[in-house]
């Protein structure tokens, strides 16, 4: 059993060269050029080290991430409800929906456009 540093480059027979991420005595995880990350048994896997180059990847950082949400019309913010459809059990402008939702009716008088 033959353990590599992280972040050396390595060759496997089926998925060609990659880069180890992690290895420890039970696992052995490499970020391939073409196939992306796997999970090896450490014990199993044949490995052979070799001199070819990581490619450059787009976006180094990583995966792009998602902005975050803005609150939904509709939906209560703070205790209010924003204009749309009122939420089952809530206080609206001083009135208790009574369980039911009142679901097409604008809250506090004014009324949703919809395009």
């Amino acid at each position: 059993m033959r353990l590599f540093a992280n972040g050396k480059r390595v060759t496997q027979a089926s998925y060609g060269p990659g880069t180890i991420v992690s290895t420890d005595e039970r696992y052995t995880v490499i970020e391939f050029d073409d196939h992306g990350r796997r999970t090896f048994v450490t014990t199993m896997v044949a490995l052979e080290p070799t001199s070819a180059p990581a490619p450059v990847r787009a976006g180094a950082a990583g995966r792009a991430r998602r902005a975050p949400r803005k609150a939904a019309a509709g939906k209560a913010v703070d205790g209010k409800v924003t204009a749309g459809k009122a939420i089952a059990g809530k206080t609206i402008a001083g009135k208790t929906t009574a369980g039911k939702a009142t679901a097409g009716k604008a809250a506090a008088g004014s009324e949703r456009k919809t395009s």
